[in-house]
């Protein structure tokens, strides 16, 4: 296992990740590269070469680049770095130009002699501030120097004098191997003797060349993200970093900088996570991106200030910048100017190709125009944000007047432009209208889609909360914001309020209400896994100290019971409580579930899929339907339904997409989306943002993760997934996750262990009076025992697999059964094997999920007598899931019924990914000879061949090459 300690941070699920910049060269910038690596070695080549771009973009590391380079090629070497203060020592950058090249003239020694020294005369034309005397002297260093590429880092930063001496120089006059490298931060200050000025005038001289640096695209900021943190980034955190930071890799690092120091970026298998409601962070004081804003002094930062909050407001933003800071409207004219010259801020032009007049300001970088915003006072923030909202509103009320206004704002899509003025009051507070605040805020919470921006809708209704002056709408407003909590998986909120609510209720809120809250407090209990917590919402006393209705306290603890797989307790108290939530189809719209959902799970499906059918769906609002069928999709997912939850989808008038994203992977699962349901089961559990249902097993998401994983080779991944999400000896069963690590160990060739497993799962099953979910426990059971040969017990588990066939009725339970009893009377009723598997693979068809088909086809080939040309179909359905290790049995399959297998080629890439990957989980060769099903000489062979082939050297080679994906 010598690779586990190098792989196993990787692996976790859940850790902060680390931003590591050892690598600091220039990512994404290979064609500007050998732009200059073109001109640097063309004898005819431009004997100047300007690099330029905007701040932070790279300039710096971009050069030490091209002096490696330079250095690796033979070039002599010398480097000047300006800094700030060169700018007030005229000719300074001038001299020191003169002091590298003598060092390297090529003149003979006598005729250097002859004469004054050019650096004397060049010490002197500084004491005199006579530019003539240096144009002079560095014009003679430059055509008498030996071979040399001086390399300049932020000419910006140097003197009037020495740019304008360069200026003057006719550059194409240089010494043949003299080179001159300069980088410059673009400005656009107007005027010829400023230092841009100057800058313009030197990249327009003869014998110039330039080269820009241009923000970095997506791609590229994707792969830098993923070269600091050695995670890949996520699609979600690769689109904020890019929208935050406009692809500048200096802006890049001080976000992840910022997000890495607190930990809020989370790695899960190698692929790194932000979560849903993790802020974006403020820029330190000493960031180049606050000081270059600092550099200006006032009034430049009390203008950028209000142009954070008043920018997308357009032209009327001048009118009450100037309102605020007191300035006139000149100086906020001047100012705005001074800020877009420094390239702190972007003009937007009118529409129209001859138009002059602006149409509004951005900020150059979504980053910097956070971080001043965040860096008012509160009341600075509420003052500026009431003059915005008050714009705002004018506007619509003079638009709803038919008044012929011209436009106030900057062209934001729509849902920008909501987000914009639902932030705009909920700053404002108090400071503005609080009924109107209030509705707009409302307003806006329902037109933002679930999981678009969930700390946004907190935000928002925290706010609409705190605007409400009755304290029979703010119990309301209270009660939306703990539903928003719970859809945006903060648990410690929602928990917190809710219990809040629950014990001082309003009288405003209805029996129903208080229903809903009550089932809101034990969900978000339960997604935090505190099932100590959940053992007291399932008592009595917890419910009958609060000032609540009985149908709150029945429906609140029956739920709980659930959440516990107490699933007879929980029937019993809603049965005995019929009359209290019984009373109407919103009243018992939930608990008519949980009792349907209780008798499922104790093998009475009949009144579950009465439920399943919505029947009373066009009686419920669409929040409730919402939210019972997402909790019963997952319960159908638990036995693999999809034809059920299909159905289900449809009555309710919903899709796939629309559900919660557990929902949504369980369906990538089942449905061979692999790829896609990895993703999302990283973001979920690297971010604990899991919303659970009451289903039978809170275990379904890790479990079938680690099931995807196992069939792609990754099997000390898997095992370390199952160790991580293990529940403690009070937590309710785990059939699910129980049922990923049998089959781990049986992979592995641990049956002992395996049986462990298993028994024991299914004793805890027992004492929670669960059968439904328990199907693959018991076919596991029955694969181990007829592997070690018990034939009389495996019998017995296939006793329980038609009991549970039987009473729930359910197709996957079937199937198990029909697999099962092939395997255990091949032998000795090998008639009544081949109907079972014959059987079993329509069965399997008629349930279209992929992978389940292809382990069906592959055991109806190898089991028992059916047709072998079944592994062809097989073969391909693994292939669809990219279930590698799966693959590589139905070859070894092919190969032992003789059968044309995939070309040699394909064979040879599949079989040397497969072990790379194994290699790289650590596993040994003796390991791997028992996952593989091989000999260990076999496996010595294949890994002599693979390293071989590749050019490693070893296994640890082959285990960083995996991780880089560069194998």
């Amino acid at each position: 296992m010598a690779a586990w300690s190098d792989t196993k941070e990787l692996i976790r699920w859940g850790t902060a990740a680390r931003l590591d910049r050892t690598d600091d060269g220039p990512l994404g910038r290979d064609g500007e590269l050998k732009q200059v690596h073109d001109y640097l070695s063309d004898p005819d080549g431009p004997r100047l070469v300007l690099v330029h771009g905007e701040l932070g973009v790279g300039r710096t590391a971009f050069l030490k680049t091209v002096g490696e380079q330079l250095r690796a090629r033979g070039t002599a070497l010398h480097t000047v770095d300006c800094v700030p203060g060169d700018g007030e020592r005229p000719l300074l950058l001038a001299l020191r130009l003169v002091m590298a090249l003598e060092e390297h003239r090529s003149a003979p020694r006598r005729q250097r002699s002859a004469g004054k020294k050019p650096v004397t005369e060049a010490l002197g034309a500084v004491d005199r501030r006579d530019r003539t005397a240096m144009e002079t002297s560095l014009r003679a260093s430059l055509t008498q120097a030996g071979p040399l590429a001086v390399l300049v880092d932020d000419v910006q930063l140097a003197d009037p004098d020495s740019l304008a001496v360069l200026c003057r120089m006719d550059f194409s006059g240089f010494a043949p191997g003299v080179r001159l490298v300069v980088s410059a931060k673009d400005a656009r200050e107007p005027g010829r003797d400023g230092s841009a000025g100057l800058l313009n005038r030197l990249a327009g001289v003869e014998g110039a060349r330039t080269v820009a640096l241009s923000p970095l695209g997506h791609d590229d900021v994707t792969a830098l993200a993923a070269l600091w943190l050695q995670a890949i980034p996520d699609a979600a955190l690769a689109r904020q970093t890019g929208e935050l930071t406009c692809g500048v890799p200096g802006a890049v690092d001080a976000l992840l900088t910022g997000w890495t120091r607190r930990g809020e970026i989370r790695v899960a298998d190698g692929h790194a996570f932000i979560g849903a409601r993790t802020p974006v962070p403020v820029l330190p004081e000493d960031d180049r991106f606050v000081t270059a804003l600092d550099a200006l002094g006032e009034p430049y930062r009390a203008v950028a200030a209000a142009l954070s909050i008043l920018g997308p407001l357009g032209p009327p933003a001048l009118q009450l910048t100037a309102t605020w800071t007191g300035l006139s409207a000149d100086a906020v004219n001047d100012s705005v100017r001074g800020l877009v010259e420094a390239g702190i801020v972007n003009e937007l032009p009118a529409p129209g190709p001859d138009s002059t007049t602006a149409q509004g300001w951005t900020f150059r970088l979504p980053l910097t125009e956070h971080t001043i915003r965040e860096g008012l006072r509160p009341m600075e923030r509420s003052r500026l944000s009431a003059l915005a909202t008050e714009a705002v509103w004018t506007g619509a009320d003079s638009r709803r007047a038919g008044e012929r206004i011209p436009p106030t704002s900057v062209p934001l899509d729509e849902a920008t432009a909501v987000a914009y003025r639902a932030d705009r009051v909920a700053d404002a507070g108090s400071l503005v209208d609080r009924e109107r605040a209030v509705a707009e805020l409302t307003d806006a919470v329902r037109r933002i889609p679930p999981g678009t921006d969930d700390q946004a809708v907190l935000r928002w209704l925290r706010a609409a909360h705190n605007l409400t002056e009755h304290a029979d709408a703010r119990d309301l407003a209270l009660q939306r914001y703990i539903l928003a909590a719970y859809w945006a998986c903060d648990h410690r909120t929602g928990r917190a309020d809710g219990e809040s609510l629950l014990r001082n209720p309003g009288p405003t809120l209805t029996e129903l209400d208080l229903q809903e809250a009550a089932c809101l407090v034990v969900a978000v209990t339960a997604n935090e896994r505190d099932w100590q917590a959940m053992s007291r919402l399932a008592t009595a006393s917890w419910w009958d100290a609060l000032p609540v209705p009985d149908l709150a306290k029945v429906t609140g603890r029956a739920l709980a019971l659930l959440y516990l797989s107490r699933w007879r307790e929980a029937a019993e108290l809603l049965q005995h409580n019929e009359t209290v939530w019984d009373t109407g189809p919103r009243a018992r719209a939930a608990p008519a579930r949980f009792k349907a959902h209780a008798d499922l799970a104790r093998g009475r499906p009949e009144s579950y899929w009465h439920e399943a059918t919505m029947y009373d769906a066009p009686e419920l609002p669409p929040g409730k339907v919402y939210a019972l069928v997402g909790g019963m999709f997952d319960t159908l997912f638990t036995g693999y339904d999809l034809n059920a939850a299909n159905a289900l989808l449809e009555t309710a008038d919903l899709t796939v997409q629309m559900l919660p994203p557990v929902g949504r992977f369980l369906f990538d699962h089942a449905t061979g989306r692999w790829d896609q349901a990895l993703e999302s089961a990283r973001r979920m559990l690297a971010n604990n943002e899991v919303q659970s249902a009451p289903v039978f097993d809170s275990s379904l998401l890790p479990a079938r993760t680690a099931a995807i994983l196992l069939a792609r080779g990754r099997l000390t991944t898997a095992l370390q997934m199952v160790e991580d999400m293990r529940g403690p000896g009070d937590s309710p069963p785990q059939c699910a996750l129980n049922a990923s690590e049998a089959e781990l160990l049986m992979t592995l060739g641990d049956l002992d262990g395996a049986e462990k497993t298993l028994r024991s799962a299914l004793a805890t099953a027992q004492e929670h009076d669960q059968m439904y979910g328990t199907d693959e426990l018991w076919a596991l059971l029955a694969e181990v025992t007829v592997r070690a040969g018990r034939t009389g017990e495996a019998t017995a588990c296939l006793d329980h697999l038609e009991r549970i066939a039987a009473r729930t009725g359910t197709d996957r339970s079937h199937l198990l059964r029909l697999l099962a009893s092939a395997r255990i009377l091949r032998t000795d009723a090998p008639d009544t094997a081949r109907d079972n598997l014959r059987e079993a693979v329509h069965l399997a068809r008629t349930r279209g999920l992929p992978f389940e088909t292809a382990t069906t086809l592959l055991a109806a080939a190898t089991t028992g007598p059916g047709p072998a040309t079944l592994l062809y179909e097989a073969y391909d359905l693994f292939g669809t899931t990219g279930a590698t290790l799966w693959r590589h049995h139905t070859r070894t399959a092919m190969r032992a019924a003789q059968l044309a297998g995939p070309g040699r080629k394909q064979t040879t890439t599949e079989n040397e990914h497969l072990l790379a990957t194994l290699i790289t989980e650590g596993l040994t060769n003796r390991q791997i000879a028992t996952v593989l099903r091989l000999n260990e000489d076999a496996v010595a062979q294949r890994l002599t061949r693979l390293l071989a082939r590749t050019g490693k050297r070893s296994r640890a080679e082959v285990v960083t090459s995996v991780l880089t994906g560069s194998l």
